[in-house]
């Protein structure tokens, strides 16, 4: 069975993992999951995240990130572009996510950005999605 949505994917498993309260997961790798994970550790949505090589398929191990009270990092995780329902965005054109305390994951042509970092470069791209 082919993946259609590898984002949605990585998302979920976060989302599960951070539900059953685990310290890390481990998720099939692609260069778009491990970009996604870049963002999120710069972002301090995670602990940290490493390559681990296997055959067939490696894999990405992403740490998970708590406050001392046990509550993730990540409060909410939504998909804003689909595979159903592309959604574009120019520079001009970009949200800021909760005024600014949320972040937005965009895929420019100098490859995965923030909002911010998209804004400061004056590039748009397709809205991945959004977390706070």
């Amino acid at each position: 069975m082919t993946m259609t949505d590898p984002i949605s994917d990585l998302m979920t498993r976060i989302r599960n993992a951070q539900l059953a309260k685990h310290d890390r997961l481990d998720i099939p790798a692609s260069k778009l999951k491990t970009e996604m994970c870049r963002v999120l550790k710069q972002e301090g949505f995670i602990e940290n995240y490493r390559l681990v090589e296997a055959e067939p398929q490696s894999a990405i191990r992403v740490y998970l990130r708590y406050s001392d009270d046990g509550i993730p990092a990540i409060e909410h995780m939504a998909r804003v572009s689909k595979p159903g329902r592309r959604v574009y965005r120019g520079v001009d054109d970009l949200p800021e996510v909760r005024n600014g305390l949320g972040v937005g994951i965009i895929s420019t042509s100098h490859g995965l950005l923030t909002d911010r970092e998209a804004r400061e470069r004056r590039v748009g791209g397709e809205f991945l999605c959004e977390l706070w």
